[in-house]
């Protein structure tokens, strides 16, 4: 079967023309078709998949559509800023068939086991410490301050770390996130879990580390180490995004501010507004056809990534209404994936996230958008993510009783 790459030139997803608005490329590869090709970094491409329909397909045939990157990896340039997050692990993420059936469950089950209840204590328990941190200066960046620390902390929690390492750990997924100086970055996240790994078999704990050190399916040394990495790089970064993303559009759209703040729309359905217009894990899910496949009118190459573009497909004009939006309560996103390798840890995420909100509207009465300044998006191909959100609100020190929490609304984009 001949081969042929998706028409067109080969369009960035790096840069900050890219990030300042993504949309419009988006838009423009959706007219070629639904796959087109796309640079990831400098000399690395790959078929984006921006049709919704086509993206389901994909990720609904691992038979066809394969994790393993070995092959693919072998032709990729040594130093691409995006090699860390595409390269071959031993983990869950990468695995297939019954590689995938063996490794999946020690993620499943150690996560399960987590209790919601006390996830919530803790959650709002650390919202509310990072609030009272800031609360009496009245004002605040709700990125540095808020939404990227509040994972990391429940990072605590949950995998055992203690401060010292977790705040390692985000440092270096941060930057692996943005491509920065990724080869170090992954070094030291490795280095990391690491030292979590040997600290759990010291002194186990009720936590997800030692369930996994302790899961009957026996993982080797390396597979415990890269299925912490792959679930710690899963469980900060895209939640903070998810916060941040939030926040940003509590802060810019009236409607949405309105309907949060006056109950007319649940946190947990706003949330989920928020994962369909701007998901914060926007390009990822990659793929490598088995052989070569036909696919939106193109032969593609066996083994060449295949990136579902999230951000893209669940925008797709088949799937929303003309104004963008789809029906509230609807869930079909592919914010968390679909198929064998869905994510596994939606629900704590979900949980994370709605508490986060839940504590900022009831403690932060007048929250607004900072005046004059210009919001700037991280870039990089695979989050969408604010690097910061500076904001205002009456000090606690100041405040009369009886306020309404009533975030404003204000141009930054």
């Amino acid at each position: 079967m001949t081969t042929s790459q998706p028409p067109g030139p080969a369009v960035p997803l790096y840069g900050t023309d890219f990030a300042a608005d993504p949309q419009r490329t988006y838009a423009m590869l959706r007219a070629r078709g639904p796959v087109a090709l796309v640079e990831l970094a400098p000399g690395v491409t790959a078929t984006l998949v921006t049709d919704y329909a086509t993206a389901l397909k994909i990720l609904h045939s691992p038979q066809d559509f394969a994790k393993d990157s070995r092959t693919w990896q072998e032709s990729a340039p040594p130093d691409a800023a995006v090699l860390p997050m595409m390269s071959w692990r031993p983990n869950t993420l990468f695995a297939d068939g019954g590689d995938h059936a063996r490794l999946r469950p020690p993620v499943t089950d150690s996560l399960r086991r987590t209790d919601p209840a006390a996830l919530r204590r803790f959650v709002h328990d650390t919202a509310s410490g990072l609030i009272d941190a800031v609360a009496d200066r009245g004002h605040a960046d709700l990125i540095a301050d808020y939404a990227a620390p509040l994972p990391l902390q429940v990072l605590h929690l949950m995998f055992g770390c203690t401060p010292g390492l977790s705040a390692r750990m985000a440092a270096a997924m941060r930057a692996l996130w943005d491509g920065s100086d990724p080869v170090r970055a992954n070094e030291e996240l490795e280095d990391c879990v690491r030292d979590l790994i040997a600290a759990k078999r010291a002194d186990p704990g009720d936590d997800v580390t030692t369930r996994l050190l302790q899961h009957p399916h026996g993982l080797t040394d390396d597979e415990l180490l890269h299925q912490l990495v792959v679930m710690m790089g899963a469980g900060v970064e895209p939640v903070a995004g998810w916060i941040g993303n939030a926040l940003w559009l509590l802060l810019t759209e009236t409607c949405f501010a309105e309907n949060l703040v006056n109950g007319g729309v649940a946190i947990a359905d706003a949330l989920d507004d928020v994962l369909w217009r701007h998901p914060p894990l926007a390009n990822y899910a990659i793929t490598y056809p088995v052989r070569p496949v036909r696919l939106g009118g193109t032969t593609l190459a066996a083994h060449e990534p295949v990136v579902i573009s999230i951000a893209a497909a669940n925008t797709d004009p088949a799937v929303v209404g003309p104004d963008g939006h789809v029906p509230t309560g609807n869930r079909a996103h592919l914010a968390f994936g679909a198929g064998p390798h869905g994510c596994p840890a939606h629900d704590p995420a979900r949980l994370i996230a709605t508490v986060a909100i839940e504590a900022l509207l009831d403690a932060l009465p007048g929250l607004r958008a900072a005046p004059d300044v210009h919001l700037h998006w991280r870039p990089g191909p695979f989050h969408r993510a604010l690097s910061a959100l500076p904001v205002v609100f009456p000090a606690r020190t100041q405040r009369t009783t009886g306020g309404t929490p009533c975030p404003h609304h204000a141009t930054s984009t």
